[in-house]
């Protein structure tokens, strides 16, 4: 079983940075692929952003290339999650997600196993 905390969210104005972080319990973090999803009210939950358990691949959906970067540490059992240029659309609840023992991450929810209670990310203009 694994448990997946996020932390870092909050109210920031357009243009700002915040960083995101994902706990998780247990002693497989570094079995993991991770990625981080966000939600609307009324839309479905969309990737944002995955990296494999090694960390040398990753995904960023289009929308956030250049602004975001995910990383991890595997010491540490963390993923984060560094939004820069911030904008209003990119206020969602954001969730940390694993999927077990894959080296390779997947982009639809169904790929993954594990999820976090998510943090409010909130963007004004």
């Amino acid at each position: 079983q694994v448990q997946l905390v996020e932390s870092g969210g909050g109210l920031v104005q357009g243009g700002g940075s915040l960083r995101l972080s994902c706990a998780a319990s247990g002693r497989t973090f570094r079995s993991n692929a991770m990625g981080w999803f966000r939600q609307t009210p009324g839309k479905e939950r969309e990737l944002v952003a995955a990296i494999g358990r090694s960390g040398s691949n990753t995904y960023y959906v289009a929308s956030v290339k250049g602004r975001f970067t995910i990383s991890r540490d595997n010491a540490k059992n963390t993923v984060y999650l560094q939004m820069n240029s911030l904008k209003p659309e990119d206020t969602a609840v954001y969730y940390c997600a694993a999927r077990s023992y894959s080296s390779v991450f997947g982009t639809a929810t169904r790929d993954y196993d594990y999820w976090g209670q998510g943090t409010q990310v909130t963007v004004s203009s």
